[in-house]
């Protein structure tokens, strides 16, 4: 009863209810074309919507960098990881502060937040500092910048505060998925980098219902899948 109830839920629910109707489509429809990008886009959709190939994707992204040593840098940078209109932090944001917090809490080093409004109402940066305070940071430990929208501006905003700071070595958080793009660019500016990285999306361990799709591991394999994009566009831009 416990499998056939999961068996529905996974095909009644996106993305297998889409996954489903591909496949009806390609049954049904005559034209061969039509046939073969419905069973493509079908096979495409599970696909990446699996355990192990989200895995494949997202680990040689994450595998990239283990942390630093903090006592080597000079403050801590957080990048945003995107904030509702509503005033919350997106997941990874809340995961990319919290491991800030903790390690600022080892440390005693300053808090760098960095992020802007981009297409969004509120600063990341504004909400992430709200959030510190409230779990205790001295105000005087914390500084926001809260113009950046990308990457390039998270480097280039970043510089002109630790340039009144007098630091350079800066222990670096953000997701983990996205570091290599960050310390590129954050090296481009001069920095040296102590990375921490955080917001695992690595599984690692599989069983019978790791190959059924699941709107988490879509979601995982789709921010997998712009990091790369974005890593593309970012080494024929800059």
């Amino acid at each position: 009863m416990f499998f056939l109830k999961k068996l529905v839920s996974y095909f009644i629910l996106p993305p297998g209810i889409f996954i489903l109707l591909l496949l009806l489509i390609a049954t049904l429809a005559k034209r061969k074309v039509v046939r073969r990008l419905a069973l493509f886009s079908a096979l495409t959709l599970y696909l990446i919507s699996t355990e192990p190939v989200k895995d494949a994707l997202v680990y040689p992204l994450e595998s990239e960098y283990g942390r630093g040593d903090a006592a080597k840098a000079q403050a801590i940078v957080v990048l945003g990881g995107g904030v509702y209109n509503s005033g919350y932090l997106k997941s990874s944001s809340y995961k990319r502060l919290i491991a800030a917090f903790l390690l600022h809490k080892d440390t005693g080093l300053p808090i760098i937040l960095s992020g802007g409004a981009s297409i969004r109402a509120i600063p990341e940066a504004k909400v992430m500092e709200r959030l510190l305070k409230e779990f205790g940071v001295e105000p005087g430990s914390i500084y926001s910048e809260l113009r950046s929208r990308d990457t390039k501006e998270n480097a280039l905003y970043v510089k002109r505060v630790c340039e009144r700071l007098g630091c350079r070595r800066i222990a670096l958080v953000t997701s983990a998925f996205h570091m290599g793009r960050a310390v590129r660019m954050f090296e481009k500016m001069g920095f040296e980098i102590e990375p921490f990285p955080t917001d695992f999306r690595f599984d690692g361990r599989y069983n019978f219902y790791s190959l059924f799709p699941k709107a988490s591991v879509f979601l995982d394999s789709s921010t997998a899948i712009r990091e790369y994009i974005g890593r593309l566009f970012y080494r024929l831009a800059y």
